[in-house]
């Protein structure tokens, strides 16, 4: 968001009814919109309409978790994200929560809490760092090791330069679900 216009991550504008941004600070702000866990398909039809539903959108909230282009550590802009959102008095404008955590453990017991809630993961900010485009060890994912076990049931053939190959395995689950894998192959 640009204090006005919400944008989409591949750049194109999200048209939201002009109410919605009217009292966002004007600057840069990152973040995303949300209705709730395992509302997606909701908000991903409130947020595409040509013509947006007010009745809709006042579900919806703009979560701020970054400050693009801002000085300071991340603590700072942590700080500086708080006074924006009590400033600008819109109740839909809200603040990303940050916590610290003393150790191990109770990273864990936070990450556990809230992939039980429904969420996927834990984002973790290195709280001295400055702000940074791309991928960087001062902003990494943090989600539960997930694997299975499957059986190898076929394969398809490779298409282009990977012609007369193997282009993707066949895979079978104990409960029948079948899926393929085809990235991480050598040639």
């Amino acid at each position: 968001c640009d204090g006005r216009t919400l944008r989409f991550r591949g750049g194109g504008s999200v048209p939201a009814p002009l109410w919605f941004t009217a009292g966002f600070p004007a600057l840069p702000l990152d973040g995303e919109l949300w209705i709730g866990r395992d509302r997606f398909d909701a908000l991903s039809g409130t947020v595409r309409q040509l013509d947006p539903v007010d009745a809709e959108w006042q579900q919806v909230r703009f979560l701020i978790f970054e400050l693009p282009g801002a000085a300071g550590s991340f603590t700072e802009r942590v700080e500086q994200m708080q006074q924006l959102v009590a400033q600008a008095a819109v109740p839909w404008l809200q603040a990303v929560e940050q916590t610290r955590v003393a150790d191990r453990a109770t990273l864990m017991q936070q990450l556990d809490a809230v992939v039980r809630a429904g969420g996927e993961g834990l984002m973790l900010h290195r709280a001295d760092a400055p702000y940074l485009t791309g991928r960087s060890d001062a902003l990494l994912k943090l989600k539960p090791w997930q694997d299975a076990e499957a059986v190898v049931v076929g394969h398809t053939p490779g298409k282009g330069k990977y012609r007369g190959m193997t282009g993707a395995l066949q895979m079978a689950m104990p409960d029948g679900k079948r899926f393929r894998i085809g990235s991480g192959l050598s040639d």
